[in-house]
């Protein structure tokens, strides 16, 4: 293991001896806050520690071992036990390593997921039907629950946008790789000749931020317009300026919510919706630093870079990014994600790796 990697590992060490130290002393609950976030800590380095010590009496028992090398009664036993040792040593290295690796700190959110149709006309906004149907069995496969907060449904049904809110633990951390551009080859319900066509949606997953002043927002950059709610709805629709439009002036960012009656809850909603876009340009600029010193496959946060291909004649889905190729394309859009997102998951940890190996 390199020296850097043992040395933070001393260091985390020493930290939790500090910690225990911390914890039985008289005062300890005088200050909750301080409490919680030593409690907190304390729970994140314990497990790491323990790996760590157990990394160390892996390497004791080797070097007790070749001392008895030498003793030809013992030698054999020695070996074995050398053995043995190294093939723990070299597991507990791996999994050490990948315990160092910086956690991201949006995994455990909820998210705001957008889909918006884009080549392809009304074949583009009826794929993205397809895919938030296909979102939305995933989110139920996981016992998340799904929120509508705002939807532009097109003529020939589908949506040319659609946003909505997925809650549940790691929801972040399964879906981030989702954002990018989908393109579909199909036969449209609309095509009489039976020719293929290729249209495109675009998706994004943004995390939901703690509270809409995470993110710092001045009300002095906003522009907020109501106006009246389009679509079923009967009187209330006529008479009630319920929908909301917000604009974000340093940004251009424009959110616009009209799902409920009320303009009150409309504007919380839309006000959650602009934090999050705009935490996602900031996690996105963040990203495309990290990319240009290191060349990510994953997470380069390039809405418009294409990342996957449906391809429905041949019944295959490919993901671009790690060359993954599926050929159980009814069973995906039934919202059977799991090896999918794991593949992923699985790339970008082998980047994290070798960056750290770095």
């Amino acid at each position: 293991m390199k020296p850097s990697m043992l040395a933070k590992l001393d260091q985390l060490a020493n930290r939790l001896v500090e910690l225990d130290e911390l914890l039985m002393s008289e005062g300890a609950t005088s200050n909750m806050d301080a409490y919680r976030k030593m409690t907190r800590e304390h729970a994140e380095i314990g497990p790491l520690v323990a790996l760590y010590k157990e990394y160390q009496s892996a390497q004791n028992d080797i070097a007790e071992a070749q001392d008895m090398l030498s003793d030809p009664d013992m030698k054999d036993f020695a070996q074995e036990e050398i053995e043995g040792a190294k093939g723990r040593v070299a597991q507990l290295e791996m999994d050490l390593q990948k315990m160092l690796l910086p956690k991201d700190v949006n995994d455990e959110r909820n998210i705001f997921l957008e889909i918006r149709a884009g080549t392809g006309g009304d074949e583009s906004a009826l794929f993205a039907g397809d895919l938030l149907r296909m979102y939305v069995r995933f989110a139920e496969r996981n016992r998340w629950q799904v929120e509508t907060v705002s939807e532009s449904v097109s003529d020939l049904g589908g949506y040319r946008e659609v946003i909505v809110r997925l809650i549940g633990s790691g929801a972040y951390s399964k879906l981030k790789f989702e954002s990018g551009g989908h393109r579909v080859q199909r036969v449209p319900a609309t095509e009489t000749q039976g020719r293929i066509h290729t249209s495109a949606c675009t998706v994004a997953v943004m995390p939901e931020a703690d509270e809409v002043e995470d993110v710092n927002i001045n009300p002095a950059d906003l522009r907020i317009d109501t106006y009246r709610a389009s679509g079923a709805g009967g009187q209330h629709i006529n008479k009630t300026d319920s929908a909301v439009r917000i604009t974000h002036l340093p940004t251009g960012i424009v959110v616009e919510c009209q799902d409920d009656r009320s303009q009150h809850k409309n504007k919380a909603s839309a006000l959650k919706v602009l934090a999050a876009r705009i935490k996602d340009v900031q996690l996105r600029e963040q990203q495309s630093k990290e990319a240009a010193t290191r060349k990510s496959l994953i997470g380069s946060g390039d809405r418009s870079e294409r990342i996957r291909t449906y391809n429905f004649p041949q019944g295959r889905m490919t993901d671009h990014r790690i060359n993954l190729t599926l050929y159980k394309l009814d069973f995906i859009m039934d919202g059977e994600l799991t090896e999918l997102t794991n593949a992923l998951a699985a790339e970008h940890q082998a980047e994290l790796l070798a960056a750290l190996g770095d």
